[in-house]
């Protein structure tokens, strides 16, 4: 899965699939094959981090 290198973009497709179709980032990571570690490194970069209790970035 190719995943959107644009921070914004990847933001907002990863919330919308936390949003619509997984519980929690591990769940969407696990899905999908994708290692929540660097997910979260590069969305950390650009500003936002997640929050397990609103199952988003912000």
């Amino acid at each position: 899965m190719e995943l959107p290198n644009d921070p914004v973009m990847l933001l907002s497709y990863i919330n919308m699939k936390l949003r619509d179709f997984y519980p929690t980032l591990d769940a969407l990571c696990e899905d999908l094959d994708i290692d929540r570690k660097e997910l979260e490194e590069k969305l950390g970069m650009a500003g936002y981090e997640y929050s397990a209790e609103a199952n988003k970035f912000w």
